[in-house]
């Protein structure tokens, strides 16, 4: 089985990449969907959390991921923290998920994860990719993805690592200054046909 890591800032266009892996029939591993899964299942997860950042339950009972978010993004301290502890879930959990893909006889399986490069879980690729969008572009996607406003938005993109970052850690780069979705699936497309028609990949 192939494996793909899929990385890049929040609002570049990673999901619409991995919309063109599961089309290949590849297995796509979302680790912010895993993350999420684990917050609201891992009650070892939930206690850790609240005994780091104090109280965080919603009306519902659950952990109100933006209350979390207000809490760490603009704490540069406090941001790190809790990527460690979300990055330690989240990584054992993918883990686990990969091992099934590969037991399921999948050809192909994509690992989304904004912590790609630093997480360990590089090591696990055949190859890596970088999604890259202009910010302003990213903040429009993520206020209408989220419904927050325009300054949570920008917060969360200040947040996250340069490009650069990104651009040297990887094998690959996708550019997404595409005009929609349909333009930059057939960018996405065309660099996985030549990956995949290596076969050093």
């Amino acid at each position: 089985m192939k494996i793909l890591g899929i990385t890049g800032p929040t609002g570049a266009g990673k999901t619409t990449a991995l919309n063109e892996v599961e089309k290949l029939g590849g297995a796509v591993i979302d680790c912010d969907a895993v993350y999420h899964e684990l917050l609201e299942s891992d009650i070892a997860l939930q206690s850790e959390l609240e005994e780091l950042f104090g109280p965080l339950r919603g009306e519902d009972g659950a952990i109100d991921r933006k209350k979390l978010g207000t809490i760490v993004f603009g704490d540069p301290e406090k941001l790190e923290l809790l990527n460690t502890v979300a990055q330690r879930a989240t990584v054992a959990k993918t883990r686990e998920l990969v091992d099934g893909c590969e037991r399921e006889g999948r050809p192909l399986a994509a690992i989304d994860a904004i912590a790609l490069l630093e997480s360990g879980l590089k090591e696990l690729c055949h190859a890596t990719v970088a999604v890259i969008a202009p910010p302003e572009v990213r903040v429009r996607r993520i206020m209408a993805r989220e419904g927050i406003s325009e300054d949570y938005a920008w917060a969360r993109v200040r947040a996250q690592k340069p490009d650069d970052y990104f651009i040297k850690g990887c094998d690959y780069t996708l550019w997404n200054d595409c005009a929609g979705p349909e333009e930059f699936g057939a960018r996405v497309r065309a660099l996985l046909e030549k990956l995949f028609a290596d076969k050093e990949v």
